[in-house]
């Protein structure tokens, strides 16, 4: 059994970047962590936004088997408000906590500032030296995020690694789906079809019919104990 934890900048993020893959660790009988960083907060966002958001979050997980969900209510977008040490602290406690085996992150190059900022402190509390060791990171795209940053080979999305989705692909929307405030309508990069199209698309690379692609930043093959 593997400890997987997927590190979401704002809730959704972890279903739109590895839904398929978190749905098919639990149906192996792996155990799936979410740690969600970010909360909204007024004036920017509204009471009942918010409170929204947190059911359809729970509700979400619920339903798709999410062993524990870790709320560090930092707040959303105006995450460079918070010292560097807190953010790169709060998710070093989450990380030695759990002991994970593999961590999905942000990609680094997306266009919100919030994704930058996760997986850079994601990237210092997983350094090597920390004991004991995670065993492979990688990080994921999400839509309206990865594909939307300035052009720059910086900022590429260059996956190397292919899980085959195609038994969870439909689990997949059907969890999106709790989220009402962020699943749009066709062409909208976050509707239903846009997911569907992308996993598809990212399946014919790999010669499999739905996949979910992911860079690997850094894999450690460790001596058996």
């Amino acid at each position: 059994m593997n400890k997987i934890l997927v590190i979401a900048p704002h809730a959704d993020d972890e279903i739109l970047g590895c839904g398929g893959t978190m749905i098919k660790n639990i149906k192996e009988g792996n155990e799936v962590y979410v740690c969600i960083i970010t909360k909204g907060y007024s004036p920017l966002y509204s009471a009942e936004r918010i409170e929204l958001n947190r059911k359809d979050t729970i509700a979400c997980h619920k339903a798709i088997g999410v062993k524990k969900t870790f709320y560090l209510d930092l707040p959303a977008t105006q995450l460079e408000t918070v010292p560097r040490s807190e953010l790169n602290g709060k998710i070093m406690e989450v990380i030695r906590k759990l002991i994970p085996d593999e961590v999905y992150i942000p990609h680094w190059g997306d266009m919100q500032k919030d994704h930058r900022m996760v997986a850079e402190a994601c990237m210092v509390a997983l350094r090597p030296k920390y004991m004991p060791q995670v065993k492979r990171i990688y990080s994921y795209e999400t839509m309206s995020e990865t594909a939307w940053n300035a052009p720059n080979i910086q900022n590429e999305f260059i996956p190397n690694v292919y899980v085959d989705v195609s038994e969870t692909l439909e689990d997949k929307k059907k969890a999106l789906s709790y989220y009402k405030l962020q699943v749009g309508k066709f062409p909208d990069a976050r509707s239903l079809e846009s997911i569907d199209a992308l996993a598809r698309y990212r399946g014919t690379i790999a010669n499999m019919i739905a996949a979910e692609a992911f860079m690997l930043i850094r894999e450690l093959r460790l001596k058996e104990k």
